[in-house]
C-alpha cells in the first residue's frame, strides 16, 4: 500500500507534468514550422479545434455543475480545471475576484511578516494595482514576496493582466530609511518584463518537520534553513549574513523576555540571533537578517520560491 508520502509526490509530479503542457504544446508548434509555413498552420489549426472541442464540452459541464449549489465554485477552485477554464474562456468568476481570491492565498505570508496586500482596482487595460500596508513595505523580505508570492499567485489566477502597480500605506511614511527598501526599488524586476525572479518547486518534505523543529534541505541546487513554528513554515537561504557561515546545528528558543510564539534562530558560529517570524530580522543588528524565500501552499501541496539565479 502507497505511504502518504508516496501518494504526496505522486500528486506532485501530476501537477508539475500538467504545469508544463504548455510549454510542450509550444515546443510541438514549433516542430511542426521544420515542415514549412503550411504544416504549421495545420498544426495551430489542430490545436484550435481540440480547444474548441474541449471548450463546448465544458460548457455543458458548467451548466450542469451550475445546478447543484455550490459546485461551480468548486470546481473553479481546482488550478487545474481553473487554467482549462481560462483557456476556453469560461472561467466563472470575473478577473478582479480571482485577482482578490489570489492575494487571499498569498495573505498568510504577507501576515507572517507583520504586512498585508490590498486591493485597489483592476484598470480596463489588466493593470493591477495594489497598496502595502502595515510593515510589509519595509520589510526586508518585501522584494522577495513581491515578486515571487504576490506576482505569481496574480499572474496565475488572472494571466489576462497586463502589470502590476503597489502603492503604500498612506500612514506610513513613503520615503526609504536605512535597511528598507523603497517601492520602486521593490518592484524594478516586476515591472522589468526581462527578469524573471524565481521558480515554484514543491517541497511536501517540508511538512515531516515537528512544531518548534529546524531543519536543512536543498532543493533546486539552493540550501536552505526550514523552521516551523506550529502550523506555519518559514524557509530561509542557509547562510548567516553576519560571518557568512552555514546555520546548520541551530535550534529555535524565545528571547529572554519574549512573548508567546516569539522564536530566534541563533548562528553556531558568530551567534547572531534572526527572528523567524519577522522574516529573519537581526535581534542584534537591525541591517542584517536572513535572506527569505516565500512558502505557500500551491495546488495542495506546500511550496518553495527558489531563485531563478539558482535553478538556472
Amino acid at each position: 500500500m502507497a505511504s502518504i508520502h508516496d501518494e504526496t509526490r505522486h500528486e506532485t509530479h501530476e501537477s508539475d507534468r500538467w504545469r508544463g503542457a504548455g510549454d510542450r504544446i509550444e515546443a510541438l508548434l514549433d516542430s511542426a514550422s521544420a515542415g514549412g509555413p503550411v504544416a504549421r498552420e495545420r498544426a495551430e489549426q489542430l490545436v484550435r479545434e481540440v480547444v474548441d472541442l474541449y471548450g463546448e464540452a465544458l460548457e455543458r459541464i458548467l451548466a450542469a455543475a451550475a445546478r447543484t449549489p455550490g459546485l461551480v465554485d468548486e470546481l473553479a477552485r481546482d488550478e487545474l480545471v481553473s487554467s482549462v477554464l481560462l483557456v476556453s474562456g469560461l472561467h466563472p468568476h470575473d478577473v478582479e475576484t480571482r485577482v482578490r481570491k489570489a492575494l487571499d492565498d498569498v495573505r498568510p505570508y504577507l501576515g507572517s511578516h507583520g504586512g498585508d496586500v490590498e486591493l485597489v482596482e483592476v484598470s480596463d487595460d489588466g493593470v493591477v494595482r495594489l497598496r502595502l500596508l502595515g510593515s510589509c513595505h519595509g520589510c526586508p523580505s518585501s522584494s522577495v514576496t513581491l515578486q515571487l508570492a504576490v506576482e505569481g499567485a496574480v499572474q496565475a489566477a488572472a494571466p489576462e493582466t497586463t502589470a502590476i502597480e503597489v502603492e503604500t500605506d498612506p500612514g506610513e511614511p513613503a520615503a526609504a530609511t536605512p535597511g528598507v527598501f523603497s517601492v520602486d526599488s521593490l518592484m524594478s524586476h516586476v515591472r522589468d518584463p526581462e527578469q524573471h525572479p524565481g521558480t515554484w518547486m514543491a517541497a511536501p518534505e517540508f511538512a515531516d518537520l515537528a512544531p518548534d523543529e529546524v531543519g536543512g534541505f536543498t532543493l533546486g541546487g539552493l540550501t536552505m534553513l526550514v523552521c516551523r513554528l506550529g502550523d506555519e513554515v518559514f524557509a530561509y537561504r542557509d547562510r548567516c549574513p553576519a560571518c557568512g557561515n552555514s546555520m546548520a546545528g541551530t535550534v529555535m528558543q524565545r528571547r529572554a523576555g519574549g512573548a508567546v510564539g516569539d522564536a530566534v534562530v541563533r548562528c553556531p558560529t558568530c551567534r547572531a540571533h534572526y527572528d523567524v517570524r519577522r522574516a529573519g530580522a537581526g535581534v542584534e543588528t537591525s541591517g542584517e537578517h536572513l535572506d527569505p524565500l516565500p512558502v505557500l501552499v500551491r495546488d495542495g501541496v506546500l511550496s518553495v520560491a527558489v531563485p531563478t539565479a539558482v535553478t538556472g
